[in-house]
């Protein structure tokens, strides 16, 4: 190791002498148009230089990384190098063995191998190869996992992250000293990892052989008839037995397997080919339960496992854990999933509502090579063509000339019955998962219906269930692919950039190795109010609002927009609306998917707005209410979207809309369709979360609109089965009127 530099060796004694002000100094800053703009290395560096001089922080270890960031900005990298040297020195044996440093030891290696490069001896390529080479061997499993898994990430998020940052500050002319850090701190990601990123796979793959065993694919013979493929990683010279985290997926990843043996558990892959079933094709969501165990009880027989095994995955592999949870295994002692596919309940109908999206991906998951054979541009051009044709929603295979049984076997089931029942645990069954489980959800992830119901379900039938819930505003894959700090237009909170593997990982060692609980937690109802930037947590998803403010569906005069009224509206007052169901006009139509953006176009609905709030309004849980209408259907299809119009304008949309099929609005089980001609009444409760702070000023906005798009199927209101009806029924045009006792309900925090 080499020797550190005196005036490293001084810093407590300078550092006793730090200028109060030091913290509260500004910069002048002009913020780059892009964060690719060659321009931002240059404004790097100028703001660096005018930082160095006058920088001082009383927490020493804080000052070395800031210190290292701000001459790596510099490009004084020899003095970047001794500072994180003397910061590592600094928390040898300190470290908290449950938050993986991956960052940290990343700047160590982008450190020394830009020092080397600029030493001129090697080009940066090779130096970080050096440099990579010299310092693995002295790391343990997680410091050199989570090292190379953060270089390794794609540049998109630390581009996204930089891009915020510069948007946000585009406005203004200087910047405080700790905007221009995390400023700094965001470009040196960006570098770093589209400098090293592509030279990290292969110097990666050579630590894997190095610490882990990884042996060729096992073929096991489930029950099911099935030929099961399984892989197992686990850390070389691991003589003790050890717990197993298991991911049964459609396509699973080993580099999720090393991640857990990285941690010191046995990571198991394991999945079942379609066409491992022969003429019987995959079956999707028939048998992956029964497989799974078939997996578990393999893993048992092992000489290295201890008996206990826990289950985690995204989507798919999250369905499998429930699945195999059915029919509790004794050796599954855990389970946590991602955004959990729920079949039957929001896929790959959601709401009731069938997606076109079901039938790729069903073609996809059937066949050998994952592919569904089209790119997205030919599947939006198919939705298109089924649309303007006004054909049937069973016809939808047989325009793509690709007939799918697995597809049209679920269109025979659009109620959730006991076809569906059978794949995850139902009712009663719910009382027998007696293990813990940890659900991570997004407000605005496809998966967030199935996560809460899991979570309800699990709750309602087991009093006691040790069931976790995290939910952020996050999307899809965020647990993959990494929490996005620009998601849909809209700059995530800093407080839900978090690194969900990792802390999937310690609540794992919360349940196999006593470890502590992760802080965020600390409830079963665990949330990120957007715009607060805070979390918040709740014994219930009931408990976590506290109240309600009930707003009526009020008609307003002519010309001016429907009002969300406080009380009901007075005398027999109603709103008619009519929605021609034949138009096939907006077949180019696609939704707009922005959380920020305009106020929104309405399309077949109508929309209403609140007067400006008088104080902010924290809004946490599910959107209920009731519908008073009459309609001249036996059934229809409604979206319901909740938006925050601020006072200087534009929309935030509050979260990913409502779609519902009104016969099942009450019981998925059991269609009760509408009656014709007379006026109803009709309860419904969002199957989606809300948790935001609403300012001060700021307009509530519903949509309600009768759903009508191109890449869904179509509800036309005859009252047989939806997917046999077609345009032909779509006469004469729907009419609804919308009587004054409908309201909605929107659950504040008190």
């Amino acid at each position: 190791m080499r020797k550190i530099p005196l005036r490293i060796r001084l810093l407590p004694l300078l550092l006793a002498f730090a200028p109060a002000w030091a913290g509260a100094l500004d910069f002048e800053f002009h913020a780059p148009a892009r964060a690719d703009d060659p321009a931002a290395a240059a404004a790097m560096r100028d703001l660096a230089e005018r930082i160095l001089p006058v920088y001082q922080d009383a927490d020493i270890e804080r000052y070395l990384a800031n210190l290292s960031a701000l001459q790596l900005a510099d490009s004084n990298y020899a003095a970047a190098d001794d500072a994180r040297i003397s910061l590592r020195e600094r928390q040898k044996g300190a470290a908290d063995a449950s938050q993986p440093p991956g960052r940290a030891v990343a700047m160590d290696l982008y450190a020394h191998a830009r020092t080397i490069a600029a030493a001129g001896t090697m080009p940066l390529p090779q130096a970080f190869a050096q440099s990579f080479r010299d310092t693995a061997s002295g790391l343990g499993d997680q410091e050199a996992y989570a090292a190379a898994a953060w270089l390794a990430a794609p540049p998109d998020r630390a581009r996204e992250a930089l891009q915020v940052a510069f948007d946000g500050l585009r406005a203004g002319v200087s910047i405080s000293l700790d905007q221009a850090i995390y400023l700094i701190w965001m470009y040196l990601s960006l570098d770093a990892r589209r400098s090293l990123g592509p030279q990290v796979g292969p110097l990666s793959a050579e630590e894997i052989r190095r610490r882990y065993i990884s042996g060729d694919e096992v073929l096991l013979h489930s029950p099911s008839g099935a030929e099961v493929h399984v892989r197992v990683v686990l850390p070389k010279g691991a003589a003790a037995k050890r717990p197993t985290l298991l991911e049964f997926a459609l396509a699973p990843s080993l580099d999720d397997a090393v991640a857990c043996a990285a941690r010191g558990y046995v990571g198991v892959v394991a999945y079942s080919p379609s066409q491992s079933r022969g003429p019987e094709g995959q079956l999707l969501f028939k048998h992956e339960g029964e497989d799974a165990r078939a997996v578990i009880q393999w893993i048992t027989r092992q000489s290295w496992s201890d008996g206990r095994v826990g289950m985690y995955g995204a989507g798919y592999a999250g369905f499998a854990a429930w699945s195999a949870a059915r029919r509790l295994p004794s050796a599954l002692k855990a389970i946590a999933t991602d955004d959990a596919m729920a079949p039957g309940i929001d896929f790959p109908a959601a709401g009731r509502i069938f997606r076109n999206s079901a039938y790729p991906w069903a073609l996809a998951a059937d066949a050998p090579d994952g592919s569904s054979g089209r790119d997205d541009a030919q599947w939006l051009e198919l939705n298109r063509k089924w649309y303007r044709s006004g054909k049937s929603y069973r016809s939808l295979d047989r325009l793509a000339k690709g007939h799918n049984s697995t597809f049209d076997r679920w269109l025979d089931h659009p109620s959730y019955d006991r076809f569906w029942q059978r794949m995850i645990p139902f009712g009663k069954r719910f009382a027998g998962v007696g293990i813990p489980v940890l659900s991570i959800t997004g407000y605005y992830a496809d998966g967030e219906a199935g996560a809460l119901y899991y979570f309800t379900q699990h709750r309602q039938y087991r009093k006691d269930a040790d069931h976790t819930l995290l939910i952020g505003p996050w999307g899809n894959d965020a647990l993959r692919d990494g929490v996005s700090p620009l998601l849909r237009g809209y700059a995530v909170d800093s407080a839900a950039l978090i690194d969900l593997p990792q802390l999937r990982l310690r609540w794992f060692d919360h349940v196999f190795r006593n470890g502590p609980m992760p802080i965020l937690l600390k409830d079963r109802v665990n949330y990120e109010v957007m715009g607060a930037n805070e979390w918040r947590h709740a014994p219930s998803l009931e408990a976590a609002a506290g109240g309600a403010l009930r707003f009526y569906l009020a008609p307003a005069a002519s010309g001016e927009r429907q009002r969300l009224a406080p009380a009901s509206p007075a005398g027999e007052g109603s709103i008619a609306q009519t929605v021609n169901l034949a138009d096939r006009r907006d077949a180019e139509w696609t939704p707009d998917a922005r959380i920020l953006g305009k106020s929104p176009e309405v399309r077949n609905g109508l929309s209403f707005l609140s007067e400006p709030l008088q104080q902010p309004l924290e809004i946490d849980g599910a959107l209920t209410g009731l519908l008073d209408f009459t309609v001249n259907r036996m059934d229809l299809d409604l979206k319901l979207a909740l938006y925050e119009l601020p006072p200087g304008g534009g929309a935030r949309l509050l979260g990913d809309p409502y779609e519902f099929r009104a016969s099942y609005a009450g019981d998925r089980v059991h269609r009760r369709l509408l009656r014709n001609g007379e006026r109803q009444q009709l309860p419904f409760a969002s199957e989606r979360m809300i948790g935001t702070k609403v300012q001060s000023g700021s307009r509530l906005l519903l949509v309600l609109e009768v759903n009508k798009r191109p890449d869904q199927q179509i509800n036309y209101g005859a009252g047989g089965d939806v997917s046999e009806e077609s345009i032909r029924n779509a006469r004469p045009p729907l009419r609804i009127r919308w009587h004054g006792g409908s309201y909605i309900e929107v659950p504040v925090r008190k």
